[in-house]
């Protein structure tokens, strides 16, 4: 069962569920919160408690400071998970979130010997693939704000308060550069499934880079296209979720 923690609450639980046989722990796209998943809890089954991952710079982590790299990020979100893994879990993670959960699972099995019972990667390319557009964390703020423009994942309203911008961009540019800098490892493939969405209409990341994350795991691996853009994970919701919901009930761990 979550419990509060003192000062900053990395983790968070809408609908706290001690009888789940299951926890999903959820991680945001760049710029996101856990907030994004606050939801979720309503569509899943209720063997599942829905834990949605806070980021520091945002949410109940607002007075930390952002992390600008990926593996001491993955490093602390371990650190915070530990005393949450005695029970089955599986990883959600859209975008930067997908990537920040891949590294999770590497380090959990590298050093703490755990391996989550499901991972789902949302609108993310495969690791192995290097990032080709120029870098946006470095970029001066009227041409981060076109990129943004561009992406159709901030409201408009929200890109011409200045007052919400100088809040927002902080955080967008370390997430960022979280996703920019990453430099991949070789390293064995996961011994856990392995389940990946897109958007038919996503301009960042194409078919055959999900496609290729098949090559990351020894287990089982799907595929599943949605209708929309980048940000599908909110046009599709309902959708996605029912995916999610027939994934776990169909690989259920035993009670």
């Amino acid at each position: 069962m979550m419990t509060t923690r003192p000062l900053f609450n990395w983790l968070t639980c809408p609908r706290p569920n001690p009888q789940a046989n299951l926890r999903l722990f959820c991680f945001p796209y760049a710029g996101g919160g856990a907030s994004t998943f606050r939801t979720w809890s309503k569509s899943l089954p209720g063997t599942v408690e829905v834990c949605p991952v806070e980021l520091p710079g945002r949410g109940s982590l607002m007075r930390l400071l952002p992390l600008t790299r990926l593996e001491p990020l993955v490093k602390a979100i371990a650190s915070e998970l530990i005393p949450y893994l005695d029970k089955p879990f599986a990883f959600f993670g859209h975008s930067m979130g997908g990537l920040i959960s891949f590294e999770l699972t590497r380090l959990l099995r590298s050093q703490y010997n755990l391996n989550p019972f499901h991972l789902f990667i949302s609108a993310r390319l495969a690791p192995q693939i290097p990032l080709t557009k120029p870098p946006l964390h470095t970029l001066p703020e009227p041409e981060l704000l076109e990129e943004l423009r561009n992406f159709n994942g901030t409201p408009e309203a929200v890109l011409e308060n200045q007052a919400l911008m100088e809040l927002f961009l902080p955080i967008l540019r370390a997430d960022f550069a979280v996703v920019e800098t990453y430099v991949y490892t070789q390293e064995p493939p996961l011994e856990c499934p392995i389940t990946v969405f897109g958007g038919l209409q996503d301009q960042e990341v194409s078919y055959e880079a999900l496609q290729a994350w098949r090559q990351q795991t020894i287990a089982a691996f799907s595929l599943q296209m949605f209708d929309g853009a980048h940000f599908f994970i909110h046009s599709e919701q309902a959708a996605l979720l029912k995916s999610i919901a027939k994934e776990l009930q169909m690989r259920a761990p035993a009670a």
